[in-house]
């Protein structure tokens, strides 16, 4: 049967290695990673955005612009990004004012 640490054991050994310089942990059994390895690595963020399903119907003309211009998984993925950032551009009062053809002729541009 293994032998479970108490939380006391646990602190003592953490101690022990804050205690410890880098050079003297024994990281044999760990390769390091190599360069390529960091190439396209990300750090996680800390806001994650909560998502919610919906069902949304579109103009055929912007289903097929955005399936002619995937760049990711599938065209309805690369939806999100593009409403986000509309929705950042467009101003309050804008959208107030109920422009939402404004916003979707804007998907079209470079």
């Amino acid at each position: 049967m293994k032998h479970k640490m108490t939380e006391a054991e646990m602190a003592a050994q953490i101690a022990q290695l804050v205690a410890m310089s880098d050079s003297a942990i024994d990281t044999i059994d760990i390769p390091e990673a190599p360069l390529e390895n960091w190439a396209l690595a990300k750090r996680p963020g800390l806001y994650k955005p909560l998502k919610k399903p919906v069902t949304l119907r579109l103009d055929t003309d912007v289903v097929s612009w955005f399936k002619d211009h995937a760049q990711s998984d599938g065209y309805q993925t690369d939806i999100r990004p593009k409403s986000t950032a509309c929705c950042a551009a467009t101003s309050k009062t804008r959208a107030r004012r109920n422009k939402p053809r404004e916003c979707v002729s804007n998907f079209y541009s470079p």
